[in-house]
């Protein structure tokens, strides 16, 4: 067996409030030169920091802080009554009215944002694009770069065209959206006369919408979504007017007759009679 390890234990002691700190309330409500007299409130509590180490807090006045603190922290030296002020800040308190966290423009910024006039930077590190000289690796870009000399600085990565075609797709021109949902199930975009399919490999899931009276005109669409403007939605135009109705006879009353037939007539063996006869 094992010989017995003893365990020590640290526990962090609480810091004792000190009445000589805790008591020197107006040394604490003087510290406070930032601001006018009648912008510092009520004493509203002291709060042990440390050892001889006393923290106070002081409602702010002051406009545009509700719910804001003055905080004055004062400390003295052993076995000496005389107390010194440390710090003065101002604090936000538990209900104080606080501006949003800030967040950089990239993260900030929604689809839509950009107005005329603005300008939207695109950071060096962009995982979306990459370096011309690198390319595009499509080959359809590629073969038409090399052939005609063509070149930019950057282009879109894989990455950057991947994340594209998928918030496309899961977006509202894709087979999801509303309006898609409730076109009929052969009206797909791939297959509408108005398609004009897009360049590269997107080529094969996306194309551009050409319909004018279409609500995704000039609008990327994927090639599975659809509306009731498709090219080859057809509609029976022909309309039955009231005076070209089909004549109906309703015999359930017909009474059936018998008929005589008069002589020399087809199907009687009589002769018929001479006209003028007495």
């Amino acid at each position: 067996m094992g010989k017995n390890k003893r365990v020590t234990r640290t526990v962090a002691r609480a810091a004792r409030l000190d009445q000589v700190c805790a008591n020197a309330v107006e040394v604490a409500r003087a510290g406070i030169t930032e601001a006018d007299p009648s912008d510092v409130g009520d004493h509203l509590a002291a709060v042990a920091e440390g050892d001889r180490l006393v923290t106070h807090f002081f409602e702010c006045r002051m406009a545009g802080y509700q719910g804001w603190r003055w905080a004055v922290t004062v400390t003295r030296v052993a076995r000496s009554k005389n107390v010194t002020v440390c710090e003065t800040v101002l604090l936000p308190g538990p209900d104080a009215l606080l501006a949003p966290g800030w967040l950089p423009w990239q993260d900030r910024l929604q689809p839509g944002d950009l107005g005329p006039g603005d300008l939207l930077p695109t950071p060096p590190d962009d995982d979306r694009l990459a370096p011309g000289y690198l390319l595009s690796d499509d080959p359809a870009v590629e073969e038409t770069a090399w052939e005609l000399g063509l070149g930019r600085p950057r282009v879109m990565s894989r990455e950057g065209r991947m994340e594209t075609a998928q918030r496309w797709y899961d977006g509202d021109h894709g087979p999801a959206a509303p309006i898609s949902v409730a076109a009929p199930a052969a009206a797909r975009c791939g297959s509408c006369g108005f398609y004009l399919p897009i360049a590269g490999v997107l080529r094969q899931s996306f194309g551009v919408c050409g319909n004018f009276y279409a609500p995704d005109d000039g609008r990327a669409v994927s090639a599975d979504h659809g509306c009731g403007a498709h090219s080859e939605t057809l509609v029976d135009s022909t309309e039955t007017q009231e005076d070209e109705l089909p004549t109906v006879y309703d015999d359930g009353e017909v009474e059936a007759l018998p008929m005589s037939r008069p002589a020399g007539s087809v199907g009687t063996g009589e002769p018929a009679e001479p006209y003028g006869h007495g």
